[in-house]
């Protein structure tokens, strides 16, 4: 290994945590994959109830509603009991959530038979998913901000990068498991949840007993130093604040790209409307033939178990532009990559919104190239510098993800009653805010860039 790669992963006191690193980023794969199998439900409940495209993002509002619900009180928990007890926290909520798919899926079947109605099925399986995301929380907000302090602060970024890295692994894993289960001939719902319940049980075990030291993070505001309340002090740093904005409209954009990503590849069997052109026959052969179907014009179109499946292929643009992000990370400064990549997006969403066919499909596999380094470099830049106020600015920032909540409903809105090209003008308004943030953050922070920072203060 070499010598910058120790330094990244090595401690005050001259501790190698490579190894605590490395099992602190199987939790980003894990809410990675939990995460994907969400983006590639929407569609599977607008056709099983017949929702319209805003009625079924109430499945991201559910998921996301968790996350601010629990943010707070994941905070909270982690300065309680440290890294290592918010993590065994989330672990276990996580698999509660899990396991309750199985009564959810026969709450399915008694509305099958007429017991219940198909709404409540619905509402039963919304509370699974908040609960999963409850627990999601809690790895979020003690996961993200730990991987910055497991070495020196100049990598805090590219750290975070790397573990954002197995996240958008379980994002193309996501994906799968959802086209598999959930569009099959017999869709079974509760099966990847339930197995997923059992992994993170066995994950939490590991945790106990697993080397996670207690690490303190450096106070470069001298916040400790203050007498005010803690939200006031936070409260006056606006690289903060504006950060928790940042990714608010970013998790905002996320959502409601992934959420509809299949809609936007598919027809619309209401209006008819298709981005995509039909197939040519050529094209039927070998593999990609499980992606396509005939639609009512007689003619080739991918379908939603193929869309679920290519779905996968967007999430592997997404961890490219992760590992690419994360080597950018390490030569520029991260507020300067952030704002390369919101304009870059802001471009893809025109793209779209052109309506171009094959060019606005490619358009949105961009956009997944593009998001790819927003999450984690806005959560570096939002805590930089904040001491002992990371694990409170954490769970901030994570409440900020209550924007998956709020655009996708927005977004399929404006997809009834337009289209899903016109759709995109919604995430577009929020890539413009997060191009601003990237590129206005020195003057916010009153540090140049992230890796001219000296660990303990300003100096």
């Amino acid at each position: 290994m070499s010598e910058q790669k120790q330094s990244m992963f090595t401690l005050a006191d001259g501790k190698n945590v490579l190894f605590t690193f490395c099992l602190v980023s199987s939790l980003f794969l894990l809410w990675g994959m939990c995460n994907g199998m969400i983006d590639v439900m929407d569609k599977h409940f607008q056709d099983e109830l017949g929702l319209t495209k805003s009625q079924s993002a109430n499945v991201q509002f559910a998921h996301y509603l968790g996350y601010f619900l629990m943010a707070l009180p994941a905070g909270w928990l982690a300065r309680r009991f440290g890294w290592k007890g918010g993590i065994i926290a989330g672990l276990l909520l996580v698999a509660a959530g899990g396991f309750w798919f199985l009564p959810a899926t026969s709450i399915q079947a008694a509305a099958h038979a007429g017991s219940v109605s198909k709404n409540v099925a619905f509402a039963a399986y919304l509370c699974g998913v908040c609960a999963i995301a409850a627990g999601l929380t809690f790895l979020e907000t003690v996961a993200n901000p730990y991987t910055t302090v497991l070495g020196p602060a100049r990598y805090a970024a590219t750290r975070i990068n790397l573990a954002q890295s197995c996240n958008g692994v379980g994002w193309i894993l996501g994906p799968i498991i959802g086209a598999q289960f959930f569009y099959s001939k017999e869709p079974k719902i509760y099966l990847p949840y339930v197995l997923t319940a059992v992994l993170v049980l066995v994950l939490a075990v590991v945790f106990k007993y697993a080397y996670v030291p207690e690490i303190k993070n450096e106070d470069d505001y001298h916040l400790d130093d203050l007498q005010a309340k803690v939200s006031h002090s936070l409260m006056t740093r606006w690289h903060f604040v504006l950060g928790v904005a940042a990714q608010f409209l970013y998790v905002a954009a996320q959502a409601g790209i992934f959420s509809f990503f299949i809609n936007c590849m598919t027809v619309d069997k209401y209006t008819g409307f298709a981005m995509v052109p039909a197939i040519p026959e050529a094209w039927n052969v070998g593999f990609l033939k499980s992606l396509f179907e005939t639609g009512k014009d007689g003619l080739l179109h991918i379908g939603d178990q193929g869309a679920a499946r290519l779905a996968s292929m967007a999430f592997v643009c997404f961890l490219l532009g992760r590992i690419s992000g994360a080597m950018l990370l390490k030569k520029f400064s991260p507020h300067k990559v952030l704002g390369f990549y919101g304009v870059a997006n802001v471009a893809t969403c025109l793209l779209v919104m052109a309506n171009l066919g094959w060019i606005s499909a490619l358009g949105v596999f961009l956009s997944y190239f593009f998001m790819s380094i927003m999450f984690p470099t806005i959560f570096a830049l939002g805590i930089f510098g904040l001491g002992d106020k990371t694990k409170k600015a954490s769970a901030f920032l994570v409440m900020a993800i209550m924007g998956g909540a709020v655009l996708p409903k927005l977004m399929g809105h404006v997809a009834d009653r337009y289209d899903m090209c016109r759709s995109f003008i919604v995430p577009l308004a929020c890539f413009v805010f997060i191009a601003l943030y990237g590129y206005a953050w020195p003057k916010l922070s009153g540090v140049a860039c992230m890796q001219e920072a000296k660990t303990g203060g300003h100096g």
